[in-house]
């Protein structure tokens, strides 16, 4: 593989880094503000997931989502010992990782997992992925419950965060954050906290919006990440119900995307970026990944377009946790705190 820098200057196919919008986050670190997700779902190989990661490095992605749970965490770090032995600088890079839910308990050796499958000695930002213990087997349909599921005790997710705190005291981590929560949630942690979160990872699309929580993080300095920016259309089968809605395939995005001759999808990502959050797209395809940087760095939406892009809201949460469940009966909305408290056991 060329040295990284070489296949920058020049080349008419990459993106230089520079050019891309960055975020502040914590004391001022840079973020991307827009990166790669490397959940491939149930179509797509660790070892695909990896090339996908080399080739977005190699057009000027600088920001890359992993996460324990999407088992690619070995076959990513392979792409990272390369591109750096080729000529990247780690600190240019922002890598993300994720604890997954059965490790609540052992947030430390958890982290080191990750460090050692990405050849790397320390994460930029490290979240808690679900503020549940609860987990489920791979590629498991909707139905599938963990026997042993519990609501959210904060008590219990105040001990996983007191060691993800931890974590940034041995310098293992750059930054922590959340995943998934709500705002009665993020309230008692905030309240709780000796580091605060400075990232919120959550579903954010046109057509699912989060206004409220979306405010609050941004009036609490707290960065929104947006997972699922494009509406997610590889999700798996268990986050699919009839009533779900398509941002992509929406007439209004499609008439500004037709307008401004360009994919839908980067109208999508454009307005993400320009809205404040930072949006993470999945793909294995070339063109789509460099479609999607190029789109965050060319001619923005106008102010009349960002004001019809709000109008879209549907609230159509697409990714709804059914699997997190953990008593009979339950509706997903249980997960969310639709009625503004924690939801009770």
């Amino acid at each position: 593989m060329p040295s990284l820098s070489r296949l920058v200057d020049g080349n008419p196919g990459v993106i230089d880094p520079k050019k891309v919008p960055h975020v502040s986050v914590g004391n001022g670190a840079r973020m991307p503000a827009i990166g790669l997700g490397t959940f491939g779902s149930d179509h797509a190989s660790h070892q695909t997931v990896a090339d996908a990661v080399k080739y977005a490095a190699s057009i000027g992605y600088r920001h890359f989502d992993c996460a324990s749970v999407y088992g690619n965490e070995d076959c990513i770090g392979q792409v990272f010992r390369e591109i750096f032995k080729n000529g990247l600088q780690r600190d240019k890079v922002w890598i993300t990782s994720k604890l997954w839910n059965n490790k609540h308990g052992e947030v430390l050796s958890s982290c080191q997992k990750s460090l050692s499958d990405l050849k790397i000695e320390y994460l930029d930002l490290y979240l808690i992925h679900w503020p549940f213990p609860n987990h489920h087997p791979p590629e498991c349909d909707v139905t599938a419950r963990n026997p042993h599921a519990v609501p959210y005790v904060h008590e219990n997710y105040m001990r996983t965060w007191r060691q993800m705190e931890e974590l940034v005291d041995r310098d293992l981590v750059r930054h922590i954050g959340t995943s998934n929560m709500t705002i009665p949630k993020m309230k008692l942690l905030l309240h709780d906290a000796r580091i605060k979160p400075v990232v919120n990872e959550m579903e954010l699309h046109p057509h699912f919006q989060q206004p409220e929580f979306f405010r609050y993080l941004m009036d609490n300095g707290i960065q929104p990440i947006g997972y699922s920016p494009l509406g997610s259309p590889a999700r798996p089968e268990r986050d699919r119900t009839p009533e779900d809605t398509s941002p992509t395939e929406d007439p209004v995005i499609r008439g500004i995307a037709e307008r401004l001759g360009i994919h839908p999808a980067v109208v999508c990502l454009k307005w993400a970026v320009q809205r404040g959050q930072v949006p993470i797209p999945f793909s294995t395809n070339p063109k789509n990944i460099l479609s999607n940087l190029r789109g965050v760095v060319s001619e923005p939406l106008s102010p009349q377009d960002m004001q019809t892009m709000e109008k879209l809201d549907r609230n159509c949460r697409l990714i709804k946790g059914q699997v997190f469940l953990w008593k009979e009966k339950q509706s997903w909305e249980d997960l969310w705190d639709i009625n503004g408290v924690v939801t009770p056991a």
